[in-house]
């Protein structure tokens, strides 16, 4: 880590968003003389972790700060003698990320884990000395980060690397905010190194860590590293963005004003609100300019409202929608569909008489603390573990804070052929910004990426037994596996009894989710030839024709008249039917609730009594819709004769996405036996429907 540290002076625009907002910031090398110097009592916190003590006591005014010095002089210790880059002692690095995660409400065992996840891998400090000295949870923490640092894979280091870290990130979700505040200490201080060597960490920390820090919601770490990135990659783009900042300085602001009526509002309400202006971050105010152009002074920030309850939140949109005039596209109800991060809040815009539009963010005070960091403010998820979930590394623990995404992550990069399969894939995943939930059969949820289809289901279900599966119902209908999902969809999927079944090559087409896609590429490279059969075109319609022909079993009441039984609606004894003299003196014979009945009465056909002989043998046809796999038509065949039904005719359309028509005409011996028929061929593995014509 330390090969990232430099003079925190050095890079001054590399912290635009802090110093725009006025934070106070830390003298490092006044820490590094206090770190050097040491406490001057036994009884009291060393100086230089004070800053710490202060941070942690206003989001956790109980915290024992006793393990907290213990593992300060640990670190302070194991570590004197060496120096960061910039010639303060080392100790200011791990100071400096325990203060950003106290900062951010971290509770004590991840601050303590913080303080030393740099000494197993850069000091004579052994895992086994953290453990006796701090207990199981901190040292599984640390050893997380150290497994993380101390790769080195040559070319392949990036994607190893962020593999082992996704990893860790799953074993325990504090492992990832500490290396997340450990990059932001880095870029802070990044000045001193090459151009190449920073652009270089710029891009990794954009491709990934930046997606990760948005994934699990810890926003404060988020725009802080986009515009430390922003300076460093785009420093023309910066200056210009800087210098407009800078012109809307020196202008009357309108959002103080705005804010100031949104308080009279909900005071006359008698709504109980916290109301801030909030400025945009610098690659914020460089995105607004490039989609609106010319920026106005109300789009330099937006209004923030702080509620105490959730009913409280929509009460004050009532009051903004009422009392000025909402830009009605702007809303957006983050807190009964919060994001995929844990972000709840609702968005609004509102028009003032003046003529600014003002951006309204409307959240109770807790969610603005998960809206800031994210896991980093649910404190410890693994309270209710038993004390033993830590002493194995090799062991997973149930984490009921992991995202659905993190999930994915994790059962894919174990499938990944190669590092750089593994790094595209990341990044594209990682692309993704919003997440649905969809409800299995059994009543389990899978989480999927938006835009996913029921081809991501059924991996995320079934895993590679899904290269088997032949179709889907989405909340009851029947569907292609191509159909997209969308948030609350229930979703079945049916998978065909052959085990040789396979995807085919477009469902790499339909395919959103990494698991998905490696592995339907993995099956096809591991069969060539059933790969090109599944693409080959489509053949034209199979027909299979028996030698009997003759008649149905219908007498019209009409002397040497041809009988025929309707195509449209296929009566067979004892349906109530109607026939209707046509063209060349034959009588059509329809059920009597068929929908040509009405059309030959309209039109003035003529009405011929029939009735059925007295024999039992009928003649019907029947269509069978099902998924295309191989041996389907034989098996269909082999249940029509076992229920000693003769084929007249069948034919076989082309398979469409996947799904094949079979429409059989068939001679039965005795009609009663027609229900047991359609429910043997819908026995057919395959087949979802069977219905007269």
């Amino acid at each position: 880590m330390s090969a990232e540290a430099t003079n925190p002076e050095a890079h001054p625009e590399a912290r635009p968003e802090l110093r725009r907002r006025g934070r106070t910031r830390l003298d490092l090398r006044r820490l590094g003389r206090a770190a050097l110097l040491g406490p001057t009592s036994r009884d009291r916190l060393p100086d230089a972790i004070g800053h710490v003590a202060e941070a942690h006591r206003a989001h956790h005014p109980d915290a024992d700060l006793s393990i907290l010095r213990r593992a300060y002089l640990l670190a302070e210790t194991s570590h004197r003698g060496q120096m960061r880059k910039s010639g303060e002692p080392y100790i200011t690095h791990p100071l400096a990320v325990t203060l950003i995660l106290a900062e951010l409400g971290a509770e004590t065992t991840t601050l303590t884990a913080s303080l030393l996840h740099d000494t197993v891998e850069d000091t004579d400090v052994t895992l086994d000395q953290v453990r006796a000295e701090f207990g199981d949870e901190v040292c599984f923490i640390v050893d997380g980060v150290t497994k993380v640092e101390k790769i080195d894979y040559g070319a392949a280091a990036e994607p190893e690397t962020f593999r082992k870290m996704l990893v860790a990130t799953g074993n325990d979700v504090r492992v990832m905010s500490i290396k997340l505040a450990d990059r932001l200490h880095n870029m802070r201080t990044l000045g001193v190194m090459r151009p190449e060597k920073q652009a270089r960490i710029a891009k990794v920390t954009r491709d990934v860590l930046i997606p990760l820090a948005e994934r699990l919601g810890v926003q404060a770490l988020k725009t802080e590293l986009e515009d430390l990135v922003f300076a460093i990659l785009h420093p023309e783009e910066y200056e210009s963005t800087r210098a407009l900042i800078a012109a809307h300085a020196g202008e009357r602001d309108p959002l103080p004003a705005i804010a100031d009526s949104v308080r009279g509002v909900l005071r006359d309400a008698g709504i109980a609100a916290e109301v801030q202006v909030r400025p945009r971050h610098f690659v914020s105010v460089h995105r607004i300019a490039r989609t609106r152009g010319e920026l106005r002074g109300s789009d330099f920030g937006r209004i923030l409202v702080l509620v105490g309850e959730n009913a409280d939140c929509y009460a004050v949109l009532g009051e903004m929608h009422t009392c000025f005039t909402p830009v009605v596209s702007e809303f957006k109800d983050f807190i009964a569909a919060p994001k995929f991060n844990l972000y709840q809040s609702l968005h609004t815009a509102v028009a003032t008489p003046e003529g600014y539009v003002a951006e309204v963010i409307v959240r109770t005070r807790q969610m603005h603390r998960v809206a800031e960091a994210g896991v980093v403010a649910l404190g410890n998820p693994y309270a209710t573990a038993t004390p033993d979930a830590a002493t194995d590394p090799d062991e997973e623990r149930v984490d009921p804070t992991r995202p659905g995404w993190l999930s994915r992550l994790l059962d894919w990069q174990q499938s990944a052929p190669d590092p750089d399969t593994f790094w595209t894939v990341l990044r594209a995943e990682l692309a993704q910004d919003r997440e649905i939930t969809v409800f299995r059969a059994d009543g389990g949820t899978l989480g999927l990426p938006a835009g996913a289809s029921c081809i991501d289901a059924a991996y995320a279900q079934h895993g590679e037994a899904a290269h088997g599966c032949i179709g889907a119902r989405v909340n009851g209908r029947l569907t292609s596996l191509s159909s997209p999902l969308s948030d609350g969809d229930t979703v079945q999927l049916l998978l065909a009894q052959d085990a040789s079944s396979g995807p085919a090559a477009e469902w790499l087409d339909h395919a959103r989710t990494p698991a998905a896609r490696i592995a339907i590429g993995s099956w096809l490279e591991a069969h060539p030839d059933r790969a090109m059969a599944t693409t080959s075109a489509a053949r034209a319609p199979l027909s299979v024709v028996g030698a009997r022909g003759g008649g149905g079993n219908a007498v019209a009441d009409l002397p040497d008249a041809t009988v025929r039984l309707a195509g449209c609606c296929t009566p067979v004894p004892p349906d109530a039917v109607a026939g209707f003299l046509v063209r060349g003196g034959a009588v059509t014979v329809h059920r009597i609730h068929c929908a040509a009945v009405a059309q030959m009465r309209a039109v003035g056909r003529t009405s011929v009594a029939v009735h059925w002989r007295a024999t039992a043998d009928v003649r019907v046809t029947l269509l069978a819709e099902s998924f295309g796999r191989p041996h389907l038509l034989a098996d269909l065949t082999e249940a029509i004769a076992r229920e000693g039904v003769e084929v007249v005719s069948a034919t076989v359309e082309p398979p469409v996405e996947q799904r094949v028509r079979h429409s059989y005409t068939l001679q039965l011996p005795d009609a009663a036996g027609l229900p047991a028929l359609m429910r043997a061929m819908r026995d057919v593995p395959g087949v979802y429907d069977v219905s007269r014509v």
